[in-house]
């Protein structure tokens, strides 16, 4: 597993080691910003995701390219649907982070 992703399951798990508290307080709101930070932590794991998973794609995508040549215009159009596809679930996780 390389350093990035251990990086990321890192700072998941401590998310989540620190959120349970808070959601699990009874109350009123005793951490207010705690519970209003959680829904723009989630915005930044879904920029962050859809980000990595898009780089990952273009960059396969060269390699197809500059191996076969000739298929280079199917290789592009089939990055450019699942782009577009990715970044659709990304507008909709991020209608869902922020509502």
């Amino acid at each position: 597993m390389n350093k990035i992703a251990q990086l990321l399951w890192v700072a998941c798990a401590v998310m989540l080691v620190a959120a349970t508290p808070v959601m699990a307080a009874e109350g009123g709101d005793p951490v207010g910003s705690a519970v209003d930070f959680s829904k723009y932590f989630g915005v930044g794991l879904t920029v962050v995701g859809a980000a990595y998973g898009i780089s990952k794609l273009a960059a396969s995508a060269y390699e197809g390219m500059s191996r076969q040549p000739e298929v280079a215009g199917n290789i592009q159009t089939a990055m450019i649907i699942a782009a577009a596809l990715i970044e659709g679930f990304t507008f909709f996780a991020l209608y869902i982070c922020m509502s």
